[in-house]
């Protein structure tokens, strides 16, 4: 079976299935595993040059509020060139991908019998159904079936580790710039850490808020982890929160690798979970 991934975390679903070897397409966002996708012909591109554009810059550019339908461009060639059985996208957010209407125009322009199957997990158990369904899609059903146990496993084990430990109240933020709290998966990421999640709920796709309502909220930690930002990237706009009222008066402030482990819908939320279980039970991390 022939597989095009239109969405980073779909390719980390493939990843974990075994079945990179019949990856023939690829976005320019997908980076894991590192370097396993050398060989994998891209077949996005992104018409904001992210490097150039600062986060208020980028915000202006798709629209706010997640409406950015032309921000990435999608090669119709090269995805007919990856002659695809199964297309793997998205219909939960334009600015995370290419948009579901986007890539259903194409695959029905192409000649032949592809499938477009899309993910739009918001929950844990969105992401864990994603991994199932996968597998029966991909024709790999008892591996996704062992891959999920495993990850529940894992979610599991963090959840047992934390019990009974004092819990600090914990804010996430997943753009700068307009500041944007981080929702779906995020907040129980938070809690199976041992937190307590603030500014939004599980699930929940969360709006822009202002810097008086972070502080309201009396965070004990603050999680810094824009989407689609390295945290080398998410360091060097720093400054627009720094000299806010109230900053200083965060006990801990955190910038985490976003893209890696909490923007994207995928199995590395677990990982995202782990180290927050180790980043805010610290011994110099404040409780409640």
């Amino acid at each position: 079976m022939r597989i095009v991934s239109l969405l980073p975390a779909a390719t980390d679903f493939v990843a974990t299935l075994g079945l990179l070897p019949s990856l023939t397409g690829r976005t320019h966002e997908c980076d894991w595993p590192p370097g396993a996708l050398d060989d994998v012909p891209v077949v996005t591109s992104s018409t904001i040059d992210h490097a150039v554009l600062s986060s208020r810059e980028i915000s202006a550019a798709v629209g706010g509020e997640h409406r950015g339908s032309a921000l990435y461009s999608l090669d119709a060639a090269l995805l007919a060139a990856a002659e695809p059985d199964v297309v793997l996208t998205q219909d939960l957010c334009d600015v995370c991908a290419v948009s579901y209407r986007q890539v259903s125009e194409t695959v029905r322009a192409m000649d032949g019998d592809t499938r477009v199957v899309s993910l739009e997990p918001r929950t844990l158990d969105g992401i864990f159904t994603c991994l199932t369904t996968l597998g029966e899609v991909l024709g790999v059903p008892e591996r996704a079936a062992a891959e999920t146990r495993l990850l529940q496993e894992r979610w599991e084990a963090v959840r047992a580790r934390v019990a009974g430990r004092p819990r600090p109240r914990v804010a996430a933020i997943e753009w700068l710039d307009p500041l944007w709290p981080a929702g779906h998966w995020v907040p129980e990421q938070i809690e199976a850490a041992g937190g307590v999640p603030l500014l939004a709920a599980a699930g929940e796709h969360t709006r822009p808020i202002a810097w008086d309502a972070v502080v309201a909220a009396r965070p004990d930690v603050l999680l810094l982890m824009p989407c689609g930002f390295p945290p080398e990237r998410t360091e060097a706009e720093l400054p627009l929160l720094t000299g806010l009222p109230g900053w200083d008066d965060i006990p801990a402030v955190h910038i985490l690798d976003g893209p890696a482990y909490f923007n994207r819908p995928g199995p590395r939320v677990v990982d995202g979970a782990e180290i927050l279980a180790d980043l805010i039970h610290a011994p110099s991390a404040p409780t409640d």
